[in-house]
């Protein structure tokens, strides 16, 4: 595929939403999440391999567990030093957003004590242009739009972490699990990205991919979830269905599925997970009875392709592995994206 970029370098540096334009019908976006910077990651060279327009990190780019900003600067580094990883820096744009690895604290949120300074590293890595609205805002959420009228497509990131509220947690041994919580005070994204979030899925886009570092629709497991807050996970259902054509794009769990909401007609709701890029939970996969086929339990990235050329276009998700093999594949048609409306029923609190 021969691409030939436009960017929009003066508006990235102006503005927290930006915007540029591919040459061809087809537009392929790879994604992933969990790589440890002291592990090998040949899996870079398969992504390169498979000529993506832009690539998504959707968390955990690092595994730093410190909430010091040198010792996170210092993993980034490591990183950056790949081989690997430097193919895909010259090959292809890369955004990112952190997931708790990389944002210093197992499982942190909001208590996180240097989170302006850790998000200073995290944007220096990531190129943000120091002009940029994103510098002054709290969190690392960034959207931008790609394609002209008809065929655009927006990325929405977001920050699951500097805003978070306290989780409700039961230990297990030296394990933290978590429940849903009934405490409708506690926030996952916090006042301003709620509001920006609103703002952002009334843009104009024919094909929106929402990326949360944490699951969206599973909501059995006793991980990090988005359900663990279901008062919030409401709200965020209810505003994807006031907007159109939402896939949702999520990492952190190490292994790759394909999750689908319990639906109020044909429409889907669908969401895509990636993980890990360099390491896996072994051969199991977390519950979830929102699964739509089987699970991907070994090192992976995503990879999303949109065939504008059709006269009601595709949507085609591939899980893949360090070699570019497909271990999972999923397709969906634009026209079952155009309204989003869900019956949306949350587990039980306990």
């Amino acid at each position: 595929m021969h691409r030939i970029y436009m960017y929009m370098t003066m508006v990235l540096a102006l503005l927290v939403v930006s915007s540029f334009v591919f040459a061809d019908e087809t537009v392929r976006i790879a994604f992933g999440s969990c790589a440890k910077q002291d592990q090998p990651q040949p899996i870079w060279d398969a992504v390169v391999d498979c000529d993506p327009d832009l690539f998504l990190f959707i968390g955990d780019a690092v595994y730093a567990d410190s909430s010091d900003p040198d010792v996170i600067q210092q993993a980034f580094d490591q990183l950056n030093q790949l081989s690997g990883f430097q193919k895909l820096r010259n090959h292809c744009p890369i955004y990112g957003i952190w997931d708790d690895h990389d944002y210093g604290i197992n499982d942190g949120g909001s208590e996180h004590p240097r989170k302006q300074e850790v998000q200073r590293v995290f944007q220096d890595f990531f190129g943000v242009p120091k002009e940029s609205k994103q510098r002054t805002q709290e969190g690392v959420y960034q959207a931008f739009v790609m394609g002209d009228p008809g065929k655009r497509v927006q990325v929405i990131m977001l920050d699951t972490r500097y805003h978070r509220g306290p989780l409700k947690t039961v230990q297990f041994g030296d394990v933290s699990l978590f429940l849903p919580s009934n405490d409708s005070s506690v926030t996952m994204l916090g006042d301003s990205q709620w509001r920006w979030l609103e703002d952002q899925l009334q843009m104009p886009a024919e094909i929106r991919l929402l990326v949360s570092s944490i699951q969206v629709i599973p909501d059995i497991h006793p991980f990090e979830k988005w359900a663990n807050l279901p008062h919030e996970r409401t709200k965020l259902f209810n505003a994807i269905a006031a907007s159109n054509g939402v896939i949702i794009l999520s990492g952190d769990q190490h292994f790759a599925e394909v999750s689908q909401l319990h639906r109020d007609g044909q429409n889907e709701l669908l969401e895509f997970t990636s993980s890990g890029l360099t390491h896996t939970r072994g051969n199991i996969a977390a519950p979830s009875n929102h699964r739509v086929g089987a699970s991907v339990v070994e090192q992976n990235f995503g990879l999303i392709d949109i065939n504008w050329t059709l006269a009601d276009p595709s949507i085609v998700f591939t899980a893949r592995s360090t070699t570019g093999q497909v271990l999972l594949k999923h397709e969906i048609r634009s026209s079952q994206l155009r309204s989003n409306a869900a019956q949306v029923i949350n587990p039980p609190i306990p």
